[in-house]
């Protein structure tokens, strides 16, 4: 096994110090100065894993396997000394199971999590200002910094008392000359703007601090919403209906213009919830309309979130110009317009309360409406309710940017899932693939 002495060593040695460390709580001083520091002592080691524990419990880590898996390693392995020959590569196979020949280009896992654990920790220490210890990964390193606070040196300890065997010496005080009456006008004349100066470069260097830590904060769910919450006019939902038929396979069919009794399945309801909730929940206003009486003037100059696939016809025909899109109703797949070979579709010798579903979501600007389109279709109401899912999960959305190698931007973007489905309901959705262009 790779590293298996290694595994053992660190897992040993992480057990005993953690075990210490709960004995330890976690020192709370007045903040002070901090300075660059070395533990070296077994004492140190137990001090250090005592706030790193404190740290693994905050909500900024506790929620997460991954992150706290590479903050005990990184920490373990500086410890041990082991400090220079912590890279990329050998994090990747001893904390995240690669092979030894895994490729680092295509495969971010390791710088993507360092990233994350910045972030995180520049959260928690903002957050914890008076932390007898902060713990950071420099920027171009995966060896962790330590910062101890610098206890104040009480004046009484350094005060030299004198004895009365020994005379002190007698001394005066240097009287500066006084400056003339010219020299004194400009001295109080320049102090104000010493002090504007001042109070504008400390207003510039907090805000500096306060986007960084606000930027820190924002999620993968944020990142890829936030231009849906900032274009123009009301965003308006529009879910997919239908109506029963005697399709031997789902029991339904797209409903037309003219049906009078459409319905939405509780699937595509549960994916509609998910996306009033979170419109909602970021203050947005929104309009509901479905998508068999939506017009393209009703789609014009307005965010759009189309919901569900052969369920809604708006769907089928503004993925026609993009890498990902469906094929005809009567044979219901998603392929990819780049590599014909790469399609999924359902088992269809399968009941359908048994076969695994697919989706693809997408977000891009729609040049037929010039409108910022949101898709969130399954070939059947599983995959719907499942990207909904996945769109609003801060957690499947982080897998997403690791799959992308960097954080959501504003650019067009595309993506396929596949979801379990069992005695028809809705599993875990898991990513099969994603373009950006």
């Amino acid at each position: 096994m790779v590293g298996g002495r290694r595994e053992q060593r660190q897992s040993s040695h992480v057990q005993r110090h953690t075990a210490l460390a709960m004995m330890v709580p976690p020192m709370v001083i007045q903040k002070t100065d901090r300075e660059r520091w070395a533990p070296q002592t077994e004492a140190d080691h137990t001090f250090v894993w005592a706030e790193l524990e404190g740290v693994l419990h905050s909500p900024q880590f506790s929620n997460s396997k991954r992150y706290p898996a590479f903050l005990r390693y990184v920490v373990a392995q500086t410890l041990d000394g082991n400090g220079p020959q912590i890279k990329e590569r050998t994090i990747g196979i001893e904390v995240f199971g690669r092979s030894t020949d895994y490729d680092t280009n295509n495969d971010t896992v390791v710088r993507y999590t360092a990233g994350e654990v910045r972030k995180r920790l520049a959260i928690y220490y903002h957050d914890h200002e008076d932390a007898a210890l902060e713990i950071t990964i420099p920027q171009g390193s995966y060896v962790p910094d330590f910062q101890r606070v610098v206890k104040p040196v009480d004046a009484a300890e350094t005060a030299v008392t004198p004895t009365f065997d020994t005379p002190v010496a007698a001394y005066a005080l240097p009287v500066p000359a006084a400056l003339p009456p010219a020299a004194q006008v400009n001295q109080w004349r320049s102090l104000p703007l010493v002090v504007l100066v001042t109070v504008v470069a400390l207003g510039l260097a907090l805000a500096f601090v306060n986007h960084r830590v606000q930027a820190a904060r924002t999620t993968a769910v944020d990142r890829f919403w936030s231009p849906v919450l900032h274009d123009r006019g009301t965003p308006l939902l529009v879910p997919g209906v239908v109506v029963y038929s005697p399709n031997p396979y789902s029991g339904t069919e797209t409903a037309g213009k003219g049906a009078e009794y459409p319905f939405v399945s509780m699937q595509a309801a549960a994916a509609t919830a998910r996306m009033s909730g979170l419109l909602q929940k970021n203050g947005s206003e929104y309009e509901l309309q479905p998508a068999n009486t939506t017009t393209l003037s009703d789609l014009r100059d307005r965010s759009v979130i189309l919901i569900g696939a052969y369920s809604n016809g708006w769907t089928r025909r503004l993925l026609q110009d993009t890498r990902y899109r469906l094929d005809g109703p009567s044979t219901p797949a998603i392929r990819s317009a780049s590599d014909p070979r790469q399609h999924w579709e359902r088992d269809h010798n399968l009941p359908y309360s048994a076969s695994d579903d697919y989706a693809v979501f997408g977000r891009f600007r729609d040049k037929t409406t010039g409108s910022l389109i949101v898709v969130v279709a399954g070939l059947g109401r599983n995959g719907t309710e499942a990207a909904a899912e996945f769109l609003t999960d801060p957690h499947y959305m982080a897998e997403l940017e690791e799959r992308l190698g960097k954080p959501i931007g504003e650019e067009n973007m595309e993506a396929v899932l596949k979801i379990s489905v069992v005695d028809g309901k809705t599993g875990a959705p898991a990513l099969q693939a994603v373009t950006v262009w």
